[in-house]
Formats: C-alpha cells, sequence, structure tokens
C-alpha cells in the first residue's frame, strides 16, 4: 500500500479545516480595505443578506427539529442549505463593502452601546463559527455521528446567534444607509 491508502482520511478534512477557518477571516478582513474604484455601489445587498441570515436562523431551527424527530435526510437538506447560504451571504457581504463606504451608526445614547456590543459579539463569533461548522459537517460526512452531535450542541446556538444578530445589525443600522 502506498502513504495516501495508509493516511487516515480525515486528516485531509483537518488540514482544510485549518486552512478555511484562517483563510476565510484574513481574506475577508483583507477585502474589506479594497475598494473597486469606479465601481456602482451594491446598495441593494444588505436587505438582500438581511434576508438570508432570517432564513439560515429559519433553517437552523428547522434543521434542529427535524433530526430531534429523526427526519435526518431533511436535517442535513437543512444544514447543507444553511451552509450554501452563508457562502452566498458572504460574498455578497464581500462585494457591498468592496464597492460602498461604510455605514456609521447614527444612533445616540445607549442604543450605541446596545449596537456596538450586538455588533462586536457578532463578528467575534462570526469568525468563531467557521471550524465549528466546518468541525461538525465533516463528523457528519465520516459518520462519526456521535462526535458530530456533541460539537453540534456547541455549533448550533453560536451558528443561530450569529445569524440573529446579523438580521438586528441590519435592521439597527439600516436607518442610516
Amino acid at each position: 500500500m502506498n502513504n495516501m491508502s495508509q493516511a487516515d482520511p480525515n486528516k485531509k478534512y483537518t488540514i482544510w479545516t485549518w486552512i478555511l477557518s484562517i483563510a476565510i477571516p484574513v481574506v475577508v478582513a483583507i477585502l474589506f480595505r479594497v475598494r473597486i474604484p469606479n465601481a456602482e455601489p451594491l446598495i441593494y445587498l444588505p436587505p438582500i443578506y438581511a434576508t438570508i441570515n432570517a432564513v439560515t436562523s429559519i433553517l437552523l431551527v428547522l434543521a434542529v427539529i427535524n433530526i430531534k424527530r429523526g427526519n435526518k435526510f431533511l436535517h442535513e437538506v437543512f444544514m447543507k442549505s444553511c451552509i450554501v447560504l452563508s457562502v452566498i451571504f458572504l460574498g455578497m457581504y464581500v462585494a457591498y463593502h468592496m464597492t460602498s463606504d461604510p455605514t456609521p451608526f447614527g444612533g445616540e445614547g445607549a442604543i450605541k452601546y446596545v449596537y456596538y456590543i450586538i455588533l462586536v459579539s457578532h463578528i467575534v463569533l462570526s469568525i468563531t463559527v467557521i471550524p465549528l461548522v466546518l468541525i461538525t459537517y465533516v463528523r457528519a460526512i465520516t459518520g462519526k455521528f456521535p462526535q458530530h452531535k456533541k460539537i453540534a450542541k456547541i455549533t448550533f446556538p453560536i451558528w443561530l446567534y450569529v445569524a440573529v444578530t446579523g438580521v438586528v445589525v441590519y435592521l439597527m443600522i439600516s436607518p442610516y444607509y
């Protein structure tokens, strides 16, 4: 046997999980500073990607309901849909910020602090959820269901929080666009 057939098949997933977990936030941070010259601002995107976050949060809840009912097929469909929606969201989010100036929050007083607390927690947890989603997904596709279930109990509430607070942040800043 060659070395590839003897290698742990999960090792490649672990490597890709690490690469993506580091690369995605780094690339997004870099692209956040890039402005496409003379590009038409994509001002129509924020309500679309806020809607994507809302749909993602609903599908996450439906996925949990279905797995608790024993419907693995629908659970899988909903979870894969959430991953696809998250990728679409990320593409739109980056595209918007590459074509548009940042929108400062215009609220004053306590609401300003509430907004920034939600925003910062959303950003930090959106970075944290990347490896959690990837690890959870890999454990499912490799048939490691006890380990999948264990990490999913951590991943789900964080991912749900990120999806819901994405909508909340949009609703709070939308009057200032």
